[in-house]
């Protein structure tokens, strides 16, 4: 019987890729996606695509409604999700998001009697979130091991960060020998209603940029063409 990890999975490109390893490396995978609020639900539409090709045991999407607190271009109207590079830590941050995905995802694999999870988050090719660094997922680690009641009767959880030290031409290139399709895929901050990106937002740099330096042809559909 193979073991079972729970996958975050927003139904962009990193994510799609973390389930595609997870996957590939034998897991039964459960995947966990949240409706939380955030600019458009395209972003789910895709995860859900993506689950169906990758293949997973259940799709669970969870609702939390983040816009309520506010706080990020991302959940938040008034803010606009800027199209230039800036300094710091951009307005797109979504205050603690990682750290609430992982708790619903610990909580989700105890019950499974799960004791991996996979996220998708990178320290090279990202825009500087904090949750994004391995100083934190090493943190989180800790703490769901004093946390839980299975990893206090000795099944210890351990949080997987495959794509963390991968360029984002890397992370295109392994996903592409592991068949995902990021056709299937949304990174855009803010997609139209059909699910086509901008191309200006910084995870549409990024992303047009690592297929670029990939040698892979985009097949991200853009409002502008």
């Amino acid at each position: 019987m193979s073991e079972r990890a729970v996958v975050l999975l927003s139904g962009g490109l990193d994510s799609a890729t973390a389930l595609a390893i997870a996957r590939d490396t034998g897991y039964d995978c459960y995947a966990l996606s949240l409706s939380y609020g955030q600019r458009h639900a395209t972003e789910l539409a895709a995860a859900k695509r993506v689950a169906s090709a990758i293949g997973v045991n259940e799709h669970l999407v969870l609702p939390m409604a983040l816009d309520l607190i506010g706080g990020s271009a991302l959940t938040d109207h008034s803010i606009r999700v800027p199209e230039k590079e800036s300094p710091g830590i951009p307005v797109t941050y979504v205050p603690a998001r990682n750290t609430i995905f992982l708790a619903l995802a610990l909580g989700w694999a105890e019950v499974l009697e799960a004791d991996d999870l996979f996220i998708g988050v990178n320290a090279l090719d990202y825009s500087g979130y904090p949750d994004c660094r391995p100083v934190f997922i090493e943190a989180f680690e800790q703490m769901a091991n004093l946390a839980t009641r299975r990893a206090v009767e000795g099944q210890r959880v351990q949080i997987h960060a495959p794509l963390m030290q991968m360029t984002k031409a890397q992370i295109i290139r392994r996903g592409i020998t592991l068949g995902v399709d990021y056709g299937l895929t949304v990174s855009c901050y803010q997609a139209d209603a059909e699910g086509r990106a901008c191309g200006v937002c910084d995870s549409c740099r990024l992303r047009r940029r690592g297929f670029e330096e990939a040698g892979i042809a985009d097949p991200t559909r853009y409002a502008s063409g």
